[in-house]
């Protein structure tokens, strides 16, 4: 069904100034969002969800419509909104893979996609991660330098190699990537946090920035020391409130000697197996 010509050529009014605004430099974030909300009302009037066979006058409407949604997305990893950015992830979607054999290709799927992939990764939403991934074709993942990045900080993670995310950090291959890398770094850092207050019962603040990525005698490390509620001594060395009296009895409890001995037993038994 054909819609107004008003509201069509209002939409398209409202979308170039977007546009004209998000293009510059130093783009003014609040007057963008201003732009976006006024703009996801208008498309609600447009032929924006899936249709079949949509004629010319439909695929510029979605084409606009599609542009919209990707600086909405863009617009949210800079105002550091990750529910914006899910959302717009949701609505962007259909045009990636519903209409793909209708519309042009656009030069920011593949970026968002591989931003998306970022996103549930830092997250530790890894089976959501693969879902996604399945999604995307096999010569993408291979080769598609937007899609590859997260799919190599996957493989890290799981082989436990944190010191290549951290690396990875200065090798991103869109200034987009960085915010939810730095999102995964914390995620990481949580974790090791965790392991560290399980296995020392004090570290040194060399050793302890050594373990967490930090550069010794950076804030970064205190700051992070005092979100856990880690106590400083005098002779720099890191002590955990949160280790309870009863999580010490049972780690000294434990008989780590005769697991160790049963695993070798066990080790040895599938070499006579095999």
């Amino acid at each position: 069904m054909a819609r107004p010509a008003n509201t069509v050529n209002d939409t398209v009014a409202l979308y170039k100034m977007l546009k004209a605004e998000w293009d510059r430099p130093n783009h003014n974030l609040e007057k963008c969002e201003t732009f976006l909300s006024k703009l996801k009302i208008y498309l609600t009037k447009l032929a924006f969800l899936p249709i079949q066979s949509p004629d010319e006058s439909s695929k510029m409407e979605l084409i606009v419509a599609r542009d919209i949604l990707e600086i909405g997305a863009l617009h949210s990893i800079e105002s550091k909104d990750n529910h914006a950015f899910e959302r717009y992830l949701a609505q962007l979607k259909c045009y990636y893979f519903d209409y793909s054999s209708d519309l042009p290709e656009s030069v920011y799927k593949y970026q968002l996609l591989g931003l998306n992939l970022l996103c549930l990764l830092s997250q530790n939403r890894v089976s959501e991660f693969h879902t996604e991934l399945e999604l995307l074709p096999m010569k993408e993942i291979q080769s598609n330098v937007y899609i590859r990045h997260p799919v190599s900080l996957e493989q890290y993670l799981m082989e436990g190699s944190y010191n290549k995310i951290f690396l990875s950090k200065e090798n991103v291959p869109s200034k987009y990537y960085t915010y939810f890398i730095d999102l995964l770094l914390d995620t990481i850092r949580v974790d090791i946090g965790g392991c560290i207050e399980k296995a020392y019962d004090r570290i040194s603040e060399v050793e302890a920035a050594r373990l967490l990525f930090f550069e010794p005698g950076k804030p970064n490390l205190a700051e992070y020391a005092a979100r856990r509620k880690w106590d400083l001594s005098a002779k720099h060395e890191y002590t955990f409130r949160k280790r309870t009296k009863e999580q010490l009895a049972t780690s000294k409890m434990m008989p780590a000697q005769n697991i160790a001995l049963q695993v070798l037993d066990y080790a040895r038994e599938l070499e006579m197996i095999v």
